[in-house]
């Protein structure tokens, strides 16, 4: 289904959080790159994401959230250290905090933490506001394989698997969204990607001065 990336379509998104909601895959765009989303409360949904993508089931999978309100369903609390970051939000900076009951142990990967973003992209803020709670963000590609940001260079196993796409055209690309696991002081940046270290130390340097 073609989707305009700005401003996406209304019956369009009711559609695809339609297919959530029925436990259905979907390939989305995100800022950069297609992901693949599911309800994360769906046990089920999640467990379908890991069987596509081929992923191990010891690696976690983030989520998007749609909206702040959702922090309290998905993560157990926000360190005090850690709340500057939320000004970062929305965008390119996914936050690992320590996961709420309820969250799919197949979510966490056994971890017992959650990796959480508040999207900025139109059709994936739209996405999640109109299902209503938060879905999977993994990127549209099999483990260790390249991320797409066309539909046409999605795996053709993603492509057969999936119960809807939304082609949003060509996406920017890049390296994806910063890595950051707030469970600990100082917290650590597991990837470096739109958001800079630099400006993640700023963020923090000036909560503690």
């Amino acid at each position: 289904m073609r989707i305009d990336p700005l401003r996406p379509d209304p019956d369009h998104i009711r559609a695809a959080a339609r297919i959530l909601g029925q436990k259905g895959v979907l390939v989305f765009p995100t800022a950069g790159l297609y992901g693949l989303g599911v309800d994360a409360f769906c046990a089920e949904a999640v467990r379908r994401v890991f069987a596509i993508k081929r992923r191990p089931v010891d690696k976690p999978v983030l989520v998007l959230l749609s909206g702040m309100r959702d922090m309290e369903t998905v993560v157990q609390m926000v360190p005090d250290y850690a709340e500057p970051l939320l000004g970062l939000w929305p965008g390119g900076i996914t936050l690992i905090f320590r996961a709420a009951d309820g969250v799919p142990a197949d979510l966490t990967g056994g971890t017992g933490k959650i990796g959480v973003r508040l999207p900025a992209h139109p059709v994936a803020k739209a996405l999640t506001e109109t299902f209503g709670g938060p879905i999977t963000g993994t990127s549209a590609n099999l483990s260790g394989g390249p991320a797409s940001a066309r539909v046409t260079t999605l795996a053709p196993e993603i492509r057969r698997q999936a119960d809807m796409i939304l082609d949003a055209g060509t996406l920017a690309g890049g390296s994806g969204s910063t890595i950051v696991d707030a469970t600990c002081w100082p917290v650590k940046v597991i990837r470096e990607g739109t958001v800079s270290r630099r400006t993640i130390d700023g963020v923090l340097k000036n909560r503690t001065t």
